[in-house]
Order: C-alpha cells, then sequence, then structure tokens
C-alpha cells in the first residue's frame, strides 16, 4: 500500500450528505481534505453526531463519499474492484472499535488469527503464530492465550482487538472509540500502548476520540464539527 512519497490515503474536498425523509438534505462532511503518511498519528475530536465515525469509515474505505476524490496508493479508489478494497481492508489496514468484537468461543489466540484465515497456508501459518505471540507479549497476554474472552477484563480484550488488527502487519491503524468502554486506567494503558505501536512500528494511525487525553497521545489533533475539519494545537 505504500508509494514512494508514503502517502497511504488522500481525501480531497470529500463531502458526505443523507437525504432524509422528504427533500431535505443532512450535510455530514463537507469538502474534507486529509493526506494520510507511513507513520503519520492523528486524533479525531468533535460532539457526537458530528461525523467522525463516517470519516473513519470513508477513510477505511468501508463508505463511499458522496463527492470529492478517495485515493489509495495515488489511485483514486473507483479504479478498485469490492475484492481488492476487501483485500486491502485486510490486509493493509487494522481496525479498532470501541467494544472488542472478539468471537466468545475462540481463545485468545483463535481471535488474533482470525483476519489471516483468508490468506493462511501451511508455509505461513508458523510464521503467523510467532508474530501473534510476539505482539501478546509485548501487550501483556502471552500468558493468557488459551483463554476465551469471557475470562478476560474489558482492558485485556481491548489489547487483544489491537494485536487483532496488527496481525496482518497493516500500514494503518483506524481506532473508533477505542477506550471508550474502559475504565480510566486501562484507558490510560491502552493509550500508551497505541502511541508506542505507532513510534516503534511506523504504523499510521487515525483515532476518533472523545477522550482528551487519548487525543493529546497523537502528533496532529484535528476537531470536526459542522462538517469541517481543522487543525488544532496540541498543547
Amino acid at each position: 500500500m505504500q508509494t514512494e512519497n508514503n502517502m497511504i490515503i488522500e481525501l480531497d474536498k470529500v463531502s458526505k450528505y443523507y437525504q432524509n425523509q422528504g427533500k431535505n438534505t443532512r450535510n455530514v462532511l463537507n469538502e474534507i481534505s486529509l493526506s494520510i503518511k507511513a507513520g503519520d498519528s492523528i486524533s479525531i475530536i468533535g460532539p457526537s453526531g458530528s461525523g467522525k465515525s463516517t470519516l473513519l469509515n470513508i477513510l477505511g474505505t468501508l463508505d463511499l463519499p458522496s463527492s470529492g476524490i478517495v485515493k489509495i496508493r495515488d489511485k483514486e479508489i473507483q479504479q478498485f474492484n469490492e475484492k481488492q478494497l476487501a483485500e486491502i481492508r485486510n490486509q493493509n489496514i487494522g481496525f479498532i472499535f470501541q467494544m472488542h468484537h472478539l468471537l466468545p468461543q475462540l481463545s485468545l489466540i483463535e481471535n488474533v488469527l482470525v483476519p489471516t484465515i483468508p490468506f493462511i497456508d501451511k508455509s505461513s501459518k508458523k510464521d503467523l503464530h510467532s508474530r501473534a505471540m510476539n505482539l501478546l507479549e509485548k501487550v501483556g497476554l502471552a500468558d493468557k492465550i488459551q483463554q476465551r474472552p469471557g475470562q478476560l477484563s474489558g482492558g485485556e480484550c481491548q489489547r487483544v482487538a489491537v494485536v487483532r488488527a496488527l496481525i496482518n502487519n497493516p500500514e494503518l491503524i483506524l481506532a473508533d472509540e477505542p477506550t471508550g468502554s474502559l475504565d480510566e486506567d486501562s484507558a490510560a494503558n491502552l493509550g500508551e500502548l497505541l502511541s508506542q505501536i505507532n513510534k516503534e512500528q511506523n504504523v499510521a494511525m487515525v483515532i476518533v476520540t472523545h477522550s482528551l487525553d487519548l487525543a493529546k497521545k497523537m502528533d496532529k489533533i484535528y476537531k470536526l464539527d459542522h462538517g469541517k475539519l481543522n487543525l488544532m494545537s496540541n498543547d
């Protein structure tokens, strides 16, 4: 996914609007431009309903803009078919949500390896298992790999979700309120983990959050309000 100029995804005057019942149009995003390069760390804050998740979904190719241009690998998104976009989402983008969405019937290690299933073969199985173990050790969960989500705390489950997002070695992590369901200490620990991953692995990161503490761990803070995205001071 990475190009010579390290550009991963670029939005150019992207707008998103919805047609309400009748003829009223609700503008959610209004001509937003944003460039994400390798190693960038960006947080997006704003009031509820301001379109933060919509913007994240467009960045993750889960939704399309009403107007404007989205480029991946310097190619407009319309040049990719759905199968290619699905491969990009699986191999190049890691998603983290407010709820961990771990499968309750699977062990911790099995949950981490779920995104690798479409591509796994005998030659790569051992390498992927080794990568999973290394990542789980990094987040302090290597001793719990056979436990199921119901046996873990909320903070531990969210750390597993982070590892799952990293298992295919993505260039971009998109996180939607990743600490929203956690207590204060678990939220702080997860924020430190995300910041550490960004710096150590050069993974670009875009985090949507209501938490200013988490937002300030990223290099750039944007505020989304009334459809406009504005860069804030990170003091």
